[in-house]
């Protein structure tokens, strides 16, 4: 039988504002080079209640050795590619993309009722998986898995596989080069969660509203919590307690490590300089486009 241990804190880190694409104002929290993020490598949050912080969107740029995970809560998200994917994403869906071995894509977030509320997310991709054909898919609000624990107590599970409170419940998402696993808690105060995870995978929090508890430590808004790995070897289970302090929001992210050097440039993540240089040669030579 597996035993479980307590998943703890281990770091707490901030979002920083910044902007990227045409000017688009964002707050970023990125770990390309921390072992305890991998398999992920960043994610940003698009909040603007003004239509100036992101009209610009962001026009057509290159990618490749990643996979991109889009969630929007508030508002829309246009999505459209060289390979001739459009897609528009409504308030509560998500989209994915997996580079490999390149795409040109374009994204434009369209503001809903006066909001504008969502999450990128950069994935790395294993160097088996690089230099595949790119991928993309999307997901209606309808479509991603839903988990109701009490009233004002919602679990939506875009990907992977999660035990909640000893329920095990599966996201529209599975198809990803490494296990993973992401997930929006939205709770009312004093509501609680548990979520068991293998102890071998890294697993991250990130507080967009309200205040919680992770496992016995205290966490504000843009709060971005580290909870790594524990157990390197074997099958036991961890287990994460959640409890909410106010009405909060979070995101919730477990995965496979990938033990493999991270080398970082722009929209491209390789394994070394030269197969990012070639990466740059590639996209600038029109080759991108051929695939």
């Amino acid at each position: 039988m597996s035993q479980t241990q307590f998943r703890e804190v281990r770091l707490v880190m901030q979002s920083q504002p910044t902007s990227d694409g045409d000017g688009v104002k964002i707050q970023r929290v990125a770990g390309f080079n921390n072992k305890y993020f991998s398999p992920f490598l960043m994610m940003d949050e698009l909040k603007a209640d003004d239509k100036k912080d992101y009209v610009g969107g962001f026009p057509p740029h290159p990618h490749r050795g990643i996979e991109t995970l889009t969630y929007m809560m508030n508002g829309h998200f246009q999505h459209k590619d060289h390979m001739g994917n459009v897609g528009e994403l409504r308030s509560g869906g998500a989209q994915w993309m997996a580079a490999g071995q390149g795409v040109i894509h374009s994204e434009m977030p369209i503001m809903e009722e006066g909001q504008l509320h969502g999450f990128q997310i950069w994935i790395n991709q294993p160097a088996r998986d690089k230099m595949q054909p790119a991928k993309y898919f999307d997901f209606q609000p309808e479509s991603i898995t839903e988990k109701s624990i009490s009233e004002g107590n919602l679990l939506r599970l875009l990907a992977g596989d999660l035990k909640v409170n000893n329920q095990p419940i599966q996201g529209p998402l599975t198809d990803t080069g490494v296990p993973v696993s992401v997930a929006d808690w939205k709770a009312e105060e004093n509501c609680e969660i548990s979520l068991t995870i293998p102890s071998q995978h890294n697993s991250m929090i990130y507080v967009y509203k309200g205040a919680v508890t992770v496992s016995g430590k205290s966490l504000q808004q843009s709060d971005f919590a580290i909870l790594p790995a524990s157990n390197k070897q074997g099958e036991r289970l961890d287990e994460i307690r959640l409890h909410a302090n106010s009405d909060s929001g979070l995101l919730i992210f477990v995965g496979e490590p990938i033990n493999e050097p991270v080398v970082h440039y722009g929209p491209f993540v390789m394994n070394t300089m030269d197969e990012i240089n070639q990466a740059i040669n590639d996209y600038q030579s029109g080759k991108f486009h051929q695939y």
